[in-house]
């Protein structure tokens, strides 16, 4: 059985008003058996979309390779959108070593509400999957459920939005179930009335392009 930890702490600061929240990183990057290509921090992968789409989005230029130069390209862009990251998952045990959300088990959340009070000016919170088992926002609901919290419907069309109080705090916060940014859900994103719709009338219209459309409205 393979422990996978998250290998990055939270990417926290004050004046952060929107969270990134995922799982887990792939296995590599806990073992530090990084691939060329890969970037040392959050959403690294070279096979992932999260900074491909961002660097469309605001066209950033940034580098995708395994240097401190593109560790920092990355904090820098966080720090000027005001953006932090919070992966909800602090461990899992896998009998297959491999990403897939689906293979972890005995698993163990962060704190989310608790990093929620270092950061009072979070309004949002941006999941990079949805209610799916072990996704981040099946996994947000447990955790709101053990802190006798309700989440809120506020749109039930994809992205998914729906809202919560902070016990705490006594803040409003939206959250946001975004389409993952990975390449196994590209299945779910064609199965999609409106991306159907937009690969009809464009037939050179592809995922990618259908999550930089939808992340652009939340970024």
């Amino acid at each position: 059985m393979f422990l996978h930890t998250h290998p990055y702490e939270p990417y926290l600061f004050k004046e952060a008003t929107k969270l990134i929240v995922g799982t887990l990183p792939p296995p590599r990057f806990t073992q530090g058996d990084l691939k060329d290509g890969d970037v040392n921090f959050c959403y690294g992968s070279r096979d992932g979309q999260l900074w491909p789409i961002l660097n469309r989005i605001f066209n950033l230029n940034l580098s995708f390779e395994t240097t401190e130069r593109a560790i920092a390209e990355r904090k820098a862009f966080l720090q000027d959108r005001k953006i932090g990251i919070c992966d909800i998952v602090a461990s899992a045990e896998r009998k297959k070593i491999d990403a897939s959300d689906l293979g972890m088990q005995d698993i163990q959340l962060r704190n989310l509400l608790g990093y929620l009070e270092q950061c009072p000016n979070v309004d949002t919170l941006l999941f990079t999957g949805g209610n799916s088992k072990n996704g981040p926002e099946y996994f947000f609901r447990k955790h709101l459920k053990e802190n006798n919290i309700n989440l809120e419907v506020l749109s039930n069309i994809v992205p998914r939005i729906h809202s919560f109080t902070h016990p705490t705090t006594k803040l409003k916060i939206k959250t946001v179930s975004l389409t993952a940014p990975s390449g196994a859900a590209n299945r779910a994103v064609g199965s999609l009335d409106s991306y159907k719709k937009m690969k009809a009338e464009d037939p050179s219209f592809n995922t990618l392009d259908y999550r930089v459309m939808q992340y652009r409205a939340f970024f």
